[in-house]
């Protein structure tokens, strides 16, 4: 792969843009980093506070690497467009919304346990979460939305790719490999 290889995976929650950025750094040795990282906070409760844009992007910047080759997962709508000269390469994963809300409930459980049922004391912010994620491809109100993604996509001069997650994860992984081949100068 190229020496500056600067790569962008984006999509709604449950798209599966971190576990891709995470198969994609094992296969390529670029490294990934998720957007989730430098947004959140560390809280009792995790993914509920988040930290100030400034801070957000003082560390993002000192984590990327200096060789310039970077896989960056999530969503940057808002607060990164000062990476966008930066990248390579855009990849927007999109799912089925019934797949993508699906993986997400078995997500949640899999993070919160019995917290996240009916009575659990992370019972409403799951469903808080849950409901915002599914307005994904509907609301363009939400902060995270297929309209805002798409219309932030139209900043983007470097090549974008939309890429389907919706069957296997080999798959999925095997097409964008097959983009960075093409895109990066490797084949």
């Amino acid at each position: 792969m190229r020496h500056n290889t600067a790569i962008h995976l984006l999509g709604a929650s449950g798209s599966g843009t971190t576990s891709v950025g995470r198969e994609l750094e094992r296969l390529s040795g670029i490294q990934h980093l998720d957007t989730d990282s430098f947004y959140w906070q560390d809280s009792f409760v995790p993914y509920s506070q988040p930290r100030p844009e400034s801070d957000r992007k003082k560390l993002l910047l000192e984590a990327l690497p200096e060789s310039g080759a970077w896989i960056l997962s999530g969503s940057l709508c808002g607060w990164g467009d000062f990476l966008i000269p930066r990248f390579n390469l855009v990849i927007w994963l999109i799912v089925d919304q019934n797949l993508r809300m699906e993986r997400l409930r078995k997500r949640e459980t899999e993070r919160y346990g019995s917290a996240i049922y009916p009575g659990g004391n992370m019972w409403q912010k799951s469903q808080i979460f849950l409901n915002w994620a599914e307005a994904y491809d509907s609301d363009v109100e939400v902060s995270r939305s297929a309209q805002k993604h798409a219309d932030w996509l139209k900043k983007i001069t470097c090549p974008v790719f939309t890429v389907p997650n919706n069957d296997s994860f080999e798959e999925t992984v095997n097409v964008i490999m097959g983009i960075l081949g093409t895109h990066t100068g490797d084949t």
